[in-house]
């Protein structure tokens, strides 16, 4: 079963959640969006809301902000349009739950992970910050979630058929 890859990635609010609907819509395969965001207060609350209304009810949402195998394992194979939102987002939650073994636990679930994603089968999009292209950051915590992030967008770039950068509300295609 082939198993269409996509990397969306990009800087806050560049518009890599946009392009990445569009993408999986335009796939013409069943529309799901799994969420990885928590809504912790209440800008949060009110910024999943208006994603959940710009995506409009013809999406099914999964949110789900740590175990994404048993969300993947209960997916049917076929002609999906799957959006994934957000591997950073994933990570942060992953970090928050094991601090201390935080690069190792996420190393082995990413790589689970681009696994289980290509195993759908249709049309995967998944979106992730770039982190890397600002200063360095001055605590040594955000430091190791810069180079986590970093080396889980490289895997999925690497592992994807189709890699975009979106810059000021711009897609580039980087690869594909």
């Amino acid at each position: 079963m082939n198993t269409r890859l996509v990397l969306v990635t990009g800087g806050a609010r560049s518009g890599k959640s946009g392009l990445a609907i569009d993408l999986a819509e335009k796939s013409g395969g069943w529309p799901v969006y799994i969420a990885t965001a928590t809504a912790g207060d209440p800008e949060m609350t009110e910024r999943i809301k208006k994603h959940r209304r710009e995506r409009g009810s013809s999406w099914t949402t999964i949110e789900e902000p740590l175990d994404l195998r048993r969300v993947l394992a209960a997916m049917t194979r076929g002609e999906n349009a799957v959006v994934l939102d957000c591997l950073t987002l994933w990570l942060t939650n992953i970090m928050m739950e094991d601090e201390e073994d935080f690069e190792l636990a996420a190393d082995i679930l990413s790589r689970e992970l681009a696994k289980k994603l290509r195993a759908l089968g249709g049309t995967v999009v998944v979106v992730s910050n770039e982190v890397g292209m600002g200063l360095v950051p001055d605590n040594q915590l955000a430091r190791r979630f810069r180079d986590m992030a970093g080396q889980v967008n490289n895997l999925f770039a690497r592992t994807a058929d189709e890699v975009y950068l979106v810059v000021s509300g711009l897609p580039v295609k980087l690869k594909g």
